[in-house]
Formats: C-alpha cells, sequence, structure tokens
C-alpha cells in the first residue's frame, strides 16, 4: 500500500452489537483507491457494502485494522476528526434526502454553506452554475416535489459536487430511477467527477451502470474480493440457467427444447448480459464467461438452423485477410476452410457488409465450391449475414445453408436470421481475441 491515496484500507474487521449478540460483518478488508478512480462496490443485500461505504466516508469510526481517508486515520478517530474529512466528502443517497420546504437551489446552496468553504457572497452562484452542470438551470426555484425522481437526483449530485470535494461517496444513486435517468444520473456523476479529479465509491446492485468504473470490486458476507470474482457472482444465476445444474442436461439439450420464443427468450438474456460486460470492461478476457459463451455458441448455432428450416448453419470469423470456417457440421474432420476476404458468398458479405441471398449458388459467380467437393454437400439456396462490432467493422459472417422444403430463402427468412443473429454477435464479439483455434473444441455439428 502506497498509503498516499485517498482510500487506503488495510486489515478492516468491523463487527456490530456486544457480548452474546457481537456479530462481524467485514473481515479483513484491504484495498487501495487512487485519486480520480471510480471503483463500483456490487454484492447481495447485507454484504457489508453500505457499512463499508459509511467507515470510509467517515461517518462511524472504525474498529479493527486500518482505514485511512484523506491522509487521516479513521479507526478509532474522534468526533472531531471524523467531522474534519466529511466536509471533504462529497455524498449521495438513494433516497436523495433533499428537504422538501427548500429549492433545487437553495437545497445546493446549502450543502456549499456546511463546507465553510466558500464565502455567503459565492453560494449563490457557485450553486446555480452547479445546477447548470447537470442540467437544471430551468429549475432552479423548483422544490422537490415539482421534479422528476431523475431530477431530484440530480440535484443532491449537485450539491455533493459543488463544494468540489476530494472524494464522492454514492449508495445506491440509481435504484430508485428508471434506465434513462439512471443512465443520465452515472454520466453526469462520472463526467463532473473526472472534470474535477473526483475519487468515486460507488455502491450498487444495478448492472446497468456497471461501464462507468474503472475497477469492480465484489463484497460478499463480509469479504472483498476481485474483479474475477464479481463477474461470477453477477452472471451465476444465467450460468446455472445455461448449465440446468439441477437435471445434469447438455446445453444443447437444453435448447433443444426451446420453441422459437423461449430461445428468443434465451437470446435475449445472454445478449443482455454480454453487452453489459463487453462495455463494462475487458471482460473478453474473463475465462469462465467465455468459456460458457463458447459452449453456447455451438449449441445456438445449430438451435438457429433448426428454426429457420435450414440444413446447416455456419459461422467464419475474419482473420487478417481471410475468414475462417469455425461453427459448421462435421468440421474436425474437414481440415481448415479459409477464404480470402471477397472471394465467395460468405467473402462477399464480409468485405461489402451486406447481406447476400442467393437463390441458386451454383448459377452465381461469386460462389466457391470448394468446401463442397471436400463435403461431399450440394449448396443450393443460400444466406450470408455479415456480423459486425460495436464500430461498424465485420468481423464475422453466419450463413444458412438449403431450406429442407428445397425452397430457396424468402425475405421473411432473411429478416427472422438477421433478428437472430445480432445476439450471437454479441456473444462473438465478447470472445472477440480469443485463440480462433479454441474455437472448434467440442463442436459435434452446427
Amino acid at each position: 500500500m502506497s498509503g498516499t491515496a485517498p482510500i487506503v484500507v488495510e486489515g478492516l474487521n468491523h463487527f456490530y452489537g456486544t457480548g452474546g449478540l457481537r456479530k462481524q460483518v467485514l473481515y479483513d478488508i484491504t484495498t487501495e483507491i487512487p485519486q480520480g478512480e471510480i471503483v463500483i462496490v456490487t454484492g447481495p443485500s447485507g454484504s457489508g457494502k453500505t457499512t463499508l461505504l459509511t467507515l470510509v466516508g467517515a461517518l462511524r469510526s472504525g474498529q479493527e485494522g486500518s482505514v485511512r481517508v484523506l491522509g487521516e486515520e479513521l479507526c478509532g478517530a474522534r468526533p472531531r476528526t471524523l467531522e474534519r474529512v466529511r466536509k471533504q466528502i462529497g455524498f449521495i443517497f438513494q433516497q436523495h434526502n433533499l428537504i422538501g420546504a427548500l429549492s433545487a437551489l437553495q437545497n445546493v446552496e446549502l450543502g456549499l454553506r456546511v463546507t465553510g468553504l466558500a464565502r455567503a457572497s459565492e453560494l449563490q452562484r457557485r450553486s446555480m452554475e452547479m445546477l447548470e452542470a447537470v442540467g437544471l438551470g430551468e429549475h432552479l426555484h423548483h422544490k422537490p416535489d415539482q421534479l422528476s425522481g431523475g431530477q431530484r437526483q440530480r440535484v443532491a449530485i449537485a450539491r455533493a459536487l459543488v463544494g468540489e470535494p476530494a472524494m464522492l461517496l454514492a449508495d445506491e444513486p440509481t435504484a430508485s430511477l428508471d434506465k434513462h435517468s439512471g443512465r443520465e444520473v452515472v454520466e453526469r456523476m462520472k463526467t463532473l467527477a473526472k472534470e474535477q479529479g473526483t475519487t468515486i465509491l460507488l455502491v450498487t446492485h444495478d448492472n446497468r451502470i456497471l461501464d462507468i468504473a474503472d475497477r469492480i470490486v465484489h463484497l460478499e458476507d463480509g469479504k472483498l474480493s476481485t474483479f474475477t470474482d464479481a463477474v461470477i457472482a453477477n452472471n451465476r444465476q444465467m450460468m446455472e440457467m445455461l448449465a440446468d445444474n439441477r437435471k445434469k442436461r447438455a446445453l444443447d439439450e437444453v435448447v433443444d427444447d426451446l420453441d422459437e420464443s423461449g430461445f428468443r427468450h434465451l437470446l435475449e438474456e445472454i445478449t443482455s448480459d454480454s453487452q453489459r460486460l463487453l462495455e463494462a470492461t475487458a471482460m473478453a478476457s474473463d475465462v469462465a464467461f467465455r468459456g460458457m459463451l463458447r459452449q453456447g455458441l455451438f449449441a445456438f448455432t445449430r438451435k438457429l438452423g433448426q428454426l429457420l428450416d435450414a440444413d446447416r448453419a455456419s459461422l467464419f470469423l475474419v482473420e487478417s485477410d481471410s475468414l475462417v470456417l469455425r461453427v459448421a457440421d462435421n468440421l474436425e474432420n474437414m481440415g481448415e476452410v479459409r477464404i480470402p476476404l471477397g472471394s465467395g458468398i460468405a467473402g462477399a458479405a464480409a468485405k461489402s457488409g451486406e447481406i447476400i441471398r442467393i437463390d441458386d449458388a451454383y448459377a452465381d459467380d461469386r460462389f466457391n465450391p470448394e468446401v463442397d467437393r471436400k463435403t461431399g454437400y450440394r449448396t443450393r439456396s443460400l444466406i450470408s449475414l455479415p456480423i459486425k462490432d460495436r464500430k461498424g467493422q465485420v468481423f464475422a459472417v453466419a450463413q444458412l445453408l438449403n431450406r429442407h422444403d428445397g425452397k430457396p430463402f424468402d425475405r421473411h427468412d432473411e429478416e427472422r436470421f438477421d433478428l437472430f443473429i445480432s445476439s450471437l454477435g454479441i456473444m462473438l464479439e465478447t470472445l472477440e481475441g480469443l485463440d480462433p483455434g479454441s474455437l472448434v473444441h467440442g463442436s459435434r455439428e452446427s
């Protein structure tokens, strides 16, 4: 531990109650938060998150170990020391804690007044500037009951930041907000805090806002764990659902039992978690989560072919200047299938970024019959659909081959394929960077 960071916690233990009712709620907590870093603490209710926040925020004195905040030792600290530290911290709570009889401007002025850091002549000017910065310049004189939940929370943020605190502590700041208001609040918090170099410690159950963090830690049963453990904890329910531990069935069997509606719902859940993790951090490096997605990729591709009444469904990944076939029937017996970008139907889709639907493959000059020769398969109708990352770059191509009824694929097939593959695309992007050869392990069919 450097000892110079705004927050340095070492060997912290904390208890509630006395005698036979004494219960330990924090166990040997050790962490350091540098200046300007945004750290999110996740964990189930009752895990000790709020207790940790109140100790770091000098709202109570620590008992065992060391809690050094802004250069002051808070374990065993006197009330005067706690008060001195609190004046340098901005607090944001779930319930806003605004005074109903005061306007937005007056609530923020009061927050600045108690710091003792501004002259009376500056109170109104600085408070107005901060409210304007959080988008409430037209609501200065509105009382809390005249504001929406998101607006009230922005008043609370303005009040917390107006004194330019060295630290900002937030406890469930988005719990009472809808998705739009919650995103608005944390983005504003992030922007303003970063501009002021403020260190942020944020406790939340809200997985929608994990992407603002520089670092995520997980607190459960009073013990602080690593980021990877937090990933596993936040995705435990999804992983249990996919593995179907109670029945011990293979994932492809679980997927086989789903109708189109159930399959779509499953993809939506996985897409949501994949998107959140992808945006939150370099989550794609997490072995456990990527392993689960890799397992699902084969089962989902196979199921997709069944739902769309196709003989086969396959996936190509872009590698350098080529497309390499990574998910297909009997892939382990085919050897490597590598297609130059721009060559063949799949290569043309990758190069153009447009969906290509062909009624008769052998009548199209772009079709490459090499794969058919290797497998003894006869391709008739096909759809090649490019998969793009968040930057709009094609990094994979999905392909459907031959309808079971012998008819060519139509516009409706194309639209359904596009709808489903958007979910698989997010899974693939989460896996991007994985050794491509490992994608084929365990593949039986697609």
